[in-house]
């Protein structure tokens, strides 16, 4: 993975709106997660989700942006969060799942009304947020940055089929919090996102832009 400095990706990322960020290229884009370290060991050994501690029972988030990951996960440290993995998948792939997203909360510039939602709630299988990105010390952003659950035979067919390639880059997450841990973000390194382009209107619907 092509890391660059963190002021390097502050400059080119916009400053606010909502913008879907990712280490991509034209063909495939790395999506993250966080899991405890036996569900991560598993993940990359059989390089694809599952064992003992993964249940597919349950609703699973992916997210495209790193600094937003390394919020929700405490730079590894959080409970069941200690193992991070960079998961690729194909950009057609990506913009599949997209396309089945419904946000958590009824947006009346993307729905008719409320039972419109509802039943889009029923029908698909994915659900997306859009949340305030974050800096590297955890404080908020006026950009937002997006993330999707997943479940049912979707999320089989995300963890089963999708993925490309799976690593665990834990290490690198750890180097990296010790400059933060010393507010030295001019040694910070991280993934080289740039910004995904949606051209489709009906998935620009889909993921309320």
């Amino acid at each position: 993975m092509k890391t660059i400095p963190y002021a390097q990706l502050l400059a080119q990322l916009p400053e606010n709106g909502k913008h879907i960020t990712g280490y991509q290229d034209n063909d495939q884009i790395v999506v993250y997660q966080a899991y405890k370290p036996a569900i991560a060991e598993y993940a990359v050994r059989h390089q694809q989700l599952g064992g003992p501690g993964f249940s597919y029972e349950r609703m699973s988030w992916i997210k495209p942006g790193f600094l937003w990951m390394m919020y929700r996960c405490g730079w590894a440290t959080k409970e069941d969060q200690e193992s991070v993995l960079a998961i690729t998948i194909a950009k057609t792939d990506f913009l599949q799942i997209l396309a089945e997203a419904v946000p958590t909360t009824f947006k009346p510039k993307q729905y008719s009304d409320s039972n419109a939602w509802k039943a889009d709630m029923k029908a698909k299988a994915v659900r997306l947020q859009w949340d305030p990105d974050h800096d590297p010390f955890g404080r908020k952003q006026e950009r937002r940055a997006i993330q999707l659950g997943l479940k049912g035979d979707l999320l089989k067919t995300f963890g089963q089929t999708y993925i490309r390639s799976i690593a665990d880059i834990t290490g690198f997450v750890k180097e990296q919090k010790v400059h933060v841990d010393r507010h030295r973000l001019e040694a910070l390194l991280v993934p080289a996102e740039s910004v995904m382009t949606l051209e489709d209107p009906a998935l620009r619907q889909a993921a309320g832009l």
